[in-house]
């Protein structure tokens, strides 16, 4: 289905901007495409086919950076839910992100539509509930989150076999010990070259989640500097770039292949630091084979401002590759 044309008069968005752990969610609250009352994975859907446009604007140079992740507030299906949301970034769209969801309920906080206390999100693979604990700090509780494969070789050109596994926290990651060296701020170079061969060798040799889900996250696991935490990751995320914070569905993914070697158990907490040092706090309910992850961190709002969409401009919908 082909995109509609950008409407010909000039267009206000509403964003808040935030940062959790350290990356940074562009919420917009208002303004955006009219994409109807439909399931969330159905307007997840439409925004894609016809309003790609709008995330272009919102997330791409001139107003935003491949970094940026970017958020739609919208109405929820689901009348127990408090809003929908549907995330996305400079290539295309994410089915959950854990981040950005903390950053959204401190959005709705500082824009007054919550209150702390317990409530729930939808979004396009499901319901994700959460408590806003005030002052910033959010618990959310994801998606039911499984390891898929264990120990999955793989052949890398240029580093040889590496081993890992597949597991879904909301997006599929293949995760790996980080032998290579560690994960530190001054080695992202080389941990961006290594995850990138990594997820194109995934690519080639048709490994996928299931139903044939693209693997496109890769997070690499190595030792905590912290003595109170246990584990420090660093994240590809799609669009090639890194995750500035410990990726909450990626904690979520480690928490469940932790949970499948019997070395994470309901009532346990797991500090996940991130690259940049930022810390996540995971637990764990079980729900048969799977978990339900429980994910705390602290988001804080960076900027509330108002996007012009000037159709005369000539980067008004963001620079695009074509």
């Amino acid at each position: 289905m082909p995109e509609i044309p950008p409407p010909p008069t000039v267009e206000l968005m509403r964003v808040v901007d935030t940062h959790t752990g350290g990356e940074p969610t562009r919420v917009v609250m208002s303004g955006g495409p009219a994409l109807g009352t439909g399931s969330l994975a159905d307007r997840k859907s439409l925004f894609r086919e016809r309003y790609d446009h709008y995330r272009s604007a919102v997330i791409n140079e001139p107003r935003g950076s491949d970094v940026m992740v970017g958020a739609i507030v919208v109405p929820p299906s689901d009348p127990q839910c408090v809003a929908g949301v549907i995330f996305f970034n400079n290539v295309g769209y994410l089915n959950m992100c854990g981040h950005g969801t903390i950053g959204v309920v401190v959005a709705l906080a500082h824009r007054g539509r919550i209150t702390p206390g317990a409530n729930r999100l939808e979004t396009p693979v499901g319901v994700v509930g959460f408590e806003y604990h005030g002052e910033n700090r959010v618990t959310i509780e994801n998606v039911p989150s499984y390891r898929y494969a264990k120990a999955v070789g793989i052949d890398v050109p240029g580093y040889g076999e590496v081993v890992g596994d597949v597991a879904w926290g909301g997006n599929w990651f293949f995760l790996a010990e980080s032998r290579r060296c560690a994960i530190r701020l001054e080695h992202v170079d080389e941990l961006m070259e290594f995850t990138c061969a990594i997820r194109d060798a995934l690519g080639r040799n048709g490994i996928t989640g299931a139903d044939g889900g693209e693997i496109d996250h890769v997070e690499l696991i190595g030792p905590a500097r912290d003595r109170r935490n246990q584990s420090r990751s660093f994240v590809l995320c799609p669009g090639r770039e890194y995750d500035r914070s410990p990726c909450g569905t990626g904690t979520s993914a480690k928490l469940a292949c932790l949970f499948a070697d019997g070395k994470l158990h309901p009532g346990d907490v797991w500090r996940q630091e991130s690259v940049v040092g930022s810390v996540f706090e995971g637990s764990i309910r079980q729900d048969g084979e799977r978990v339900i992850p429980r994910i705390t961190g602290t988001a804080y709002v960076s900027g509330d401002a108002t996007l012009i969409l000037n159709p005369d401009d000539p980067f008004c919908w963001g620079i695009r590759e074509s």
